[in-house]
């Protein structure tokens, strides 16, 4: 038996799309652009696709661009976003703990002589509202903030800070990464005041390599892509049409009976938190003073004094437990991370903690065969950690 805790990083694609996918390659495969039966075919796919995707927003499927994942869709919200505005302004606001796929093209438009404001975070991983409002400028043209974070899963009051943003500077562009939030919560962008969305497939058991930006109609934003016009200019590209299939049927299957799937992640979650604390020298990150409910239902940090991360992963992987030591996008570059650092984590725990992340596929047999590697692995670990 294997325990895959990891489902932050990429999740198993359900049987289902797997199913509709291999359709689309065997039998489907035309180019959605060609006038024949075949294109005609493939082109129904991605119609339907964003009928269903814009069905779970709420939202107009003419609002749904579909892209290569979450980090063409952060890049092309953000640097689409800042060119298309720049006239009204240079300034854009986000935090201190967003994804590399936020953070760094944010870093290409300082180059170009953008001005970035990052907010502080506080031990729980949230921004305060009134320390957002107090950097909001008239030159102030984006807002970038994650909805759920990736390592520690605090979850972001989106609906207080879209209306806050609206309410202060109506005609700022405020946009959300939702790639470790969509699947697990219900999102409606016009209700929560969101006018640029990312998704990526491959994090609620769609395939990789697909995702999507809503872009709320109206909203200014210039391709970063350009080529054969396709979905109306903004995305230029033959589209993938077996990865579109793909997603749109794992939106379908995340969405189905939803409020039973998220109330068996949070009662997953419960259950590894309390056993997790039971073993000497952890601490569970971002979670004091709050309630499970409170935190993303699939992400847990936890810290384990005396061992490092990398290690302690290793030991885990040798058992057929697989887990992250913080974000998989960019595991090949490791680093302290800056969400630990930004809530607060003590120094000597900042390179020894581990993200377990479930998925409603993971099973409560898959915690305890992790619980009982960890209660057998740490003493021995710590045995040898040099002091």
């Amino acid at each position: 038996m294997i325990a895959y805790l990891d489902n932050g990083a990429t999740t198993q694609p359900f049987a289902s799309v797997r199913e509709v996918m291999l359709k689309t390659l065997e039998e489907d495969f035309g180019n959605p652009s060609s006038l024949h039966t075949k294109g005609v075919e493939a082109e129904k796919y991605v119609k339907e696709a964003k009928e269903q995707i814009a069905k779970s927003l709420k939202a107009d499927p003419k609002e749904i661009v579909f892209t290569s994942g979450g980090t063409e869709s952060n890049n092309m919200a953000l640097i689409g976003g800042a060119l298309a505005n720049q006239r009204a302004g240079k300034h854009i606001i986000t935090t201190g703990i967003e994804h590399a796929s936020v953070h760094n093209p944010l870093i290409f438009l300082e180059a170009m002589g953008f001005e970035v404001t990052y907010l502080p975070v506080d031990a729980k991983g949230h921004i305060r509202l009134p320390e957002l409002l107090e950097t909001i400028r008239e030159d102030t043209i984006l807002v970038s903030i994650m909805y759920v974070n990736n390592e520690i899963g605090a979850v972001m009051d989106i609906e207080a800070i879209g209306k806050a943003i609206k309410e202060k500077k109506p005609d700022i562009v405020f946009h959300v990464d939702a790639i470790q939030a969509y699947g697990k919560y219900r999102i409606y962008p016009k209700r929560l005041n969101i006018d640029l969305l990312s998704v990526s497939g491959h994090k609620i058991h769609g395939p990789k390599g697909i995702g999507f930006l809503y872009i709320r109609d109206k909203v200014k934003i210039k391709p970063i892509i350009y080529g054969g016009e396709q979905q109306k200019g903004m995305r230029s590209g033959t589209e993938n049409v077996p990865g579109i299939a793909g997603l749109s049927q794992a939106v379908k299957e995340i969405y189905d009976n939803h409020e039973e799937k998220i109330k068996g992640l949070y009662e997953l979650k419960k259950y590894f938190i309390e056993e997790i604390e039971k073993l000497p020298g952890t601490t569970v990150n971002g979670i004091q003073g709050l309630s499970i409910e409170q935190t993303a239902p699939h992400i847990i940090s936890v810290s384990f004094e005396g061992v490092r991360s990398e290690v302690l992963l290793h030991a885990l992987a040798d058992k057929a437990i697989y887990v992250s030591s913080g974000s998989a996008c960019s595991s090949s570059h490791p680093a302290i991370s800056g969400t630990l650092r930004g809530i607060g984590v003590k120094k000597e725990l900042l390179d020894s903690t581990l993200r377990f992340s479930l998925s409603v596929l993971t099973t409560k047999e898959e915690l305890d065969l992790a619980l009982e590697a960890l209660e057998e692995l740490l003493p021995i670990l710590r045995r040898y950690t040099r002091h």
